[in-house]
Formats: C-alpha cells, sequence, structure tokens
C-alpha cells in the first residue's frame, strides 16, 4: 500500500519550504505553494542556481500571512500578506511572461538586505493565468511561479535508495517535492499514470529533470557534487537526470497525511531494462 507520509509548500520560489499535515489543492496546485517570487531589475525570476543563500530564507505560515525569518538569525523577521494590492507588471520564469503584483518597498528593501542583491518580492494574483506547457497539459491546467507543473512527488523508497549509494546521506529537502509518498518499490513514481487521492485523480506527465539546486545543503548553502554526480550514474536519460514525476491532476479537495494512494493506471518507464 503507498501511503502520503509527507507534505511540502514552499510559499516563495527557492526559499525553505514548510511540512504541513493537510494541504487544499487550488487551481494551480497547493494552496500558497509558489504564489510569491523574488525578481531582479529585469524582472526576471531569482533562484537558489544563483543565489544558494536563498535557502536560509525559511517561510512560516501564520494566520496574518507568511512570515520569512532567516535561519541564522531566527528573531530577524517579516511578513508577507497574503493578498497585494500593488501595482501589476509583467514577470518572467523560464521562457513564460505572466503578471504579478508588487507588494511593497519594505519588503524589497529586506530581501535585497539579505541576499545582498537588488530585488523586489511580486505575488500571483488570481487574474495571473500562466499555463502548463502545452506538450504535457490535459486540459489548459495553470500552474504558479513553480518551474513547470503544479506538484511534484517522489516516493521515500527512491531517496532511501539514492542514500544507499552515497557517502553521506543527503536529506528530501535537496529535492523540493509537494508530496512524498511511503510504501512500494524505488523509483516507483516513474511508473504511475494516473492514481487518485480522496477522489482527486492526478496523473504523471513528465519525470522531473533535475538541476544544481539538488546539490546545496538547505540548512547550508553551499554547492557540492552530489547528489547529482551519482544519479548521473544510473539515472540520466537523454543528457538529463531524473528525480521524481512531475503531476497533474483534476478535482478539488484537501491531501492529508497518512492518504492512501490508489494507482489507476501505470506506464512503462524509459529506465526500465
Amino acid at each position: 500500500m503507498l501511503t502520503v507520509s509527507q507534505l511540502y509548500i514552499y510559499p516563495v520560489k527557492s526559499l525553505g519550504g514548510v511540512s504541513v499535515s493537510a494541504v487544499e489543492l487550488t487551481d494551480r496546485g497547493f494552496k500558497y505553494d509558489r504564489r510569491w517570487m523574488l525578481i531582479d531589475n529585469d524582472n526576471r525570476f531569482l533562484s537558489q542556481r544563483e543565489l544558494p543563500a536563498m535557502a536560509l530564507l525559511q517561510a512560516v505560515i501564520t494566520n496574518k500571512g507568511i512570515a520569512i525569518n532567516d535561519k541564522n538569525d531566527p528573531n530577524d523577521e517579516v511578513l508577507i500578506p497574503f493578498l497585494s494590492e500593488g501595482k501589476q507588471i509583467s514577470v518572467k520564469v523560464w521562457d513564460d511572461i505572466c503578471e504579478a503584483k508588487m507588494i511593497n518597498d519594505e519588503l524589497d528593501k529586506w530581501f535585497t538586505k539579505k541576499l545582498k542583491i537588488d530585488c523586489k518580492l511580486v505575488y500571483m494574483p488570481e487574474n495571473s493565468m500562466r499555463k502548463v506547457d502545452e506538450r504535457y497539459a490535459k486540459e489548459n491546467e495553470l500552474t504558479s511561479f513553480s518551474d513547470g507543473y503544479p506538484i511534484l512527488i517522489i516516493g521515500q523508497s527512491s531517496l532511501d535508495d539514492l542514500n544507499e549509494r552515497l557517502d553521506e546521506p543527503i536529506l528530501i529537502d535537496r529535492f523540493r517535492p509537494n508530496i512524498v509518498f511511503e510504501g512500494g518499490q524505488p523509483y516507483e513514481e516513474d511508473e504511475i499514470e494516473m492514481f487518485e487521492i480522496n477522489s482527486i485523480k492526478l496523473t504523471g506527465v513528465k519525470l522531473c529533470s533535475r538541476c544544481v539546486i539538488t546539490t546545496i545543503d538547505q540548512s547550508n548553502p553551499t554547492k557540492t557534487k552530489e547528489p547529482l554526480q551519482t544519479l548521473a550514474t544510473y539515472r540520466l536519460y537523454n543528457k538529463k537526470i531524473y528525480f521524481g514525476q512531475n503531476l497533474l491532476y483534476k478535482g478539488t479537495g484537501t491531501i492529508r497525511k497518512g492518504d492512501v494512494l490508489t494507482i489507476l493506471k501505470n506506464k512503462k518507464s524509459v529506465f526500465n531494462k
């Protein structure tokens, strides 16, 4: 039996994630997940790829908004309001141009000081419709400021298998999943084409190619060669390294830790011999 063991949201793209016991699905992924984003002076998104120190800025969900603190100085904290009425601007996430709202100068100054680079914080309002890549979309699905898809799933067995191959084990936070499940075989998520959680139908549409963010320790943001170096020995396909699967879904509701994943349809993995 496969069951949900961990759930994560990442309110501000590329900052520290939040572990939750239950989460609501919206029209573009988990509630609050990557609805905020830091941009540079060209209105392009910022990430740990260029700024590993972003890992040290930790999000906490409160009744008043999203609190952000510095892991090295937890008392240094700012509060991001849930909604923004600021100026609307166009921002760039990879090749996508989408609409976002500015929030306020005080937050921009705080993040600029912490990251030592001019930056601004923006919010994705409801009228910003960023669509999933049409090559993989089923019904013109939306996503937030994520890299491309609303949900990422990884099996705990897959991480366990990887850690057995590494000299030093790593945590799941390197891979920034939304859903982690336990049970089953390593990399079973590769083969899941359609499954159900609480009558919500989810579809595996694309294996997730991994970047250098996975080499950044989220509590000590320095880059190393692992786990990409090891993953490249057995998870390389068409010159990309894969770990986890991107999901689309149909339906609304809440997903909780302990919920059962009911497999409806499997597919052949590119890694099958």
